[in-house]
Formats: C-alpha cells, sequence, structure tokens
C-alpha cells in the first residue's frame, strides 16, 4: 500500500486545486444562505502557493492529489497577548480517502510551518453545524472559542 505523502503545493497543482475549493464551496452551501450561486472562488490559490506568509500544502496518495490545507500568517489584534498567528483554510480531503487521518497529516505539516516561522497559534473557521469537521479539528486538537452569530435583514 502506498503512503499519503505531504508536500508544498507548486503551480502545476493549480487546476486540481481548484476543483478542491469548488467541492469545498458545494459542502459549505448548505450552512450559509448567504453564497451566490454558481461557481465562486474563496480564495487566489495561485497568489496564496507564490507568497511568503502562506503555505499551502497538499496530500499525495499514487502521486494524485487527494487534500489539501493553508496556513497564513496573520498580525494578531493589538490587545492579543499572541502577536500573530496562522490562519488555516482551504482544508479539503477527497471523499475516497477521508477517516484515514489526511487531515489530521496536513494540519501537522502546517503546524510545523507555522512553529518554523515563530508562530505560536493556529486558527480556523468551521460551521458549526458541520459536526463531522468540527469532530474532525477537536481531534487535532482545537477547541471552540467563539460563535459567530448573524441576523439577516
Amino acid at each position: 500500500m502506498e503512503t499519503v505523502l505531504i508536500r508544498k503545493a507548486v503551480a502545476a497543482d493549480l487546476p486540481v486545486l481548484l476543483t478542491f475549493e469548488q467541492h469545498i464551496i458545494t459542502a459549505e452551501r448548505p450552512y450559509d444562505d448567504t453564497l451566490k450561486p454558481g461557481i465562486i472562488h474563496y480564495y487566489d490559490i495561485a497568489a496564496m502557493i507564490e507568497a511568503d506568509h502562506v503555505e499551502v500544502l497538499v496530500a499525495t496518495y499514487n502521486d494524485q492529489l487527494i487534500g489539501s490545507g493553508y496556513a497564513r500568517i496573520e498580525d494578531a489584534k493589538p490587545y492579543r497577548t499572541i502577536p500573530q498567528y496562522a490562519y488555516l483554510g482551504f482544508m479539503f480531503v477527497d471523499p475516497a480517502h477521508r477517516g484515514k487521518g489526511v487531515n489530521k497529516l496536513i494540519i501537522e505539516g502546517l503546524r510545523a510551518w507555522a512553529i518554523s516561522r515563530g508562530i505560536a497559534e493556529l486558527k480556523l473557521d468551521v460551521y458549526d453545524q458541520n459536526e463531522a469537521a468540527v469532530r474532525a479539528y477537536e481531534k487535532a486538537g482545537f477547541r471552540k472559542n467563539l460563535v459567530e452569530m448573524r441576523l439577516l435583514l
């Protein structure tokens, strides 16, 4: 059996990563009725791959991309004790490979990158109703901190 490998994304990965982005958006539409219909983009993936303050990782299995994630260094609010943190996003694992620890491997890679940059905190957003994702992040050591509330007028 082949091993899942984690590596830095490259420009040649972009076509597959753009499909991952659409899978993420499709999965999140039931949780957010303010998302526009049709093709939308959350990310400028090509720019993220090239940016110094962003690390985009991919998971491969048998030389095929099966997962992705990024960490982006952000400045914290001036009243926080930690001056910067790494914000995680673009977390995707192909459904055929879920439940096998791929997401955890991606998070571990992003965590190691953040630590190498002197970052002491990881943050991410997840829809509260996406119970499977919440469990996966809790299993990776994250804990709930703040709930965003909205009222459409």
